[in-house]
């Protein structure tokens, strides 16, 4: 399997995608002529080769050769629907503009289908993201994975005034994913850049497990005091068999709280987005009877996993550690059955599907609904 992971210690923005990209061996000429096809006039683009602190990189351009038309989310939609791109690289474009009209509209106060896109709706924001979909989709990269981004510090000027960083709809944009602050008093990460690598990324972790093939270093547009201003991307090859992340797992040991308590706590910890809860009987000192309460999480949710367990139980501390992950690929299929549509989660190795389970709750309401046993509806769904 064919993965990308994106390091993003000095911030993203769209023209470094792209320039990382094409540094890591994207087909320039191949990728102009599939920008083509998107049926966009008066503009032209570059790459050159530059350095930022002694460090090589790529730096992508986007220049306006003639009028623009001031364009809105449907303006943008319809541009994209209507070109001769990829459906996979439609796809992705329309993904990640409508991240960045949900942004804009939460930031301003207004439905995401007034949103009128300023900057975002300029032609050079349209071909990093147009262009970085079809990147993705020509390099025929499966999965993508980022570091947490990099925000930067200081004010941004936009076409609201001046604001700290981060600007409002990149703050829109990065909710629930791991970002940080640093004392470079300049803007690094971008909407455009947030919305396209919060869209594509499957996670934000350490860098997983791969063979790398290439790596692509996009320069930003000016030098940073003390580091180069790039954006470095990682393209290798993982074992096309399994899927590779890293989750978090929160532990503590309790022996003084009313066990009737832990069904609360564990489904409080679910609907705040655990992966999994366990609890296992132990014998702590003095030969007391507890319990390890167990919680599997991402590890951008692990906050809000620690507050509840602070709440809810009588512990005064957890264990946290990093765990890698290796799991088969999921996806899920509904099926019809005599009691109604059941969804079916399948796990594949490759293109080969090696098991099936039916959701135990959709089985249970088709049951109900047949008058049939459960247990004939999930193998009904699971055969089907």
């Amino acid at each position: 399997m064919k993965i990308a992971y994106f390091d993003c210690f000095n911030g993203i923005s769209g023209d470094m995608t792209m320039g990382a990209l094409i540094d890591s061996g994207l087909d320039f000429a191949a990728w102009c002529a599939e920008v083509d096809r998107l049926g966009l006039d008066g503009y032209g683009v570059s790459r050159r080769k530059v350095r930022r602190a002694g460090m090589p990189g790529t730096k992508f351009d986007v220049s306006v050769t003639g009028g623009q038309p001031h364009r809105g989310l449907a303006d943008i939609k319809r541009l994209i629907r209507e070109s001769g791109i990829s459906k996979e690289a439609k796809s992705s474009a329309m993904k990640i503009f409508g991240r960045l009209a949900e942004a804009e509209a939460a930031a301003h106060g207004v439905p995401a289908g007034k949103v009128h896109f300023h900057e975002v709706g300029a032609v050079d924001s349209i071909i990093d993201v147009v262009g970085s979909a079809i990147a993705f989709d020509m390099m025929g990269i499966e999965r993508v994975y980022s570091s947490p981004l990099n925000l930067g510090s200081g004010t941004v000027t936009f076409s609201h005034g001046t604001f700290p960083v981060p600007a409002p709809a990149t703050a829109e944009v990065v909710k629930g994913i791991p970002v940080y602050a640093s004392n470079i008093p300049f803007e690094l990460t971008t909407p455009t850049g947030a919305a396209i690598i919060t869209t594509m990324a499957d996670g934000f972790c350490p860098m997983p497990a791969m063979t790398v093939k290439a790596i692509g270093y996009g320069a930003g547009g000016r030098e940073l005091p003390g580091t180069p201003n790039v954006l470095r991307v990682f393209i290798g090859e993982t074992d096309e068999a399994y899927d590779d992340d890293t989750v978090s797992i929160v532990e503590t040991n309790i022996d003084d709280m009313d066990p009737r308590l832990f069904e609360f706590v564990m489904e409080r910890l679910f609907e705040a987005g655990a992966l999994d809860v366990w609890l296992v009987p132990i014998i702590m000192k003095k030969s007391r009877p507890a319990a390890t309460l167990s919680v599997l999480a991402d590890a951008d949710n692990v906050n809000r996993i620690v507050d509840i367990i602070m709440a809810e139980t009588t512990t005064f501390g957890v264990r946290i550690t990093d765990a890698r992950r290796r799991k088969l690929a999921r996806s899920f299929r509904e099926v019809m059955t005599a009691g109604g549509a059941v969804r079916v989660k399948v796990g594949s190795s490759g293109k080969m599907a090696l098991k099936s389970v039916a959701e135990y709750e959709d089985a249970k309401v088709a049951a109900r609904k047949s008058g049939r046993p459960v247990k004939e509806i999930i193998r009904e769904a699971e055969d089907a």
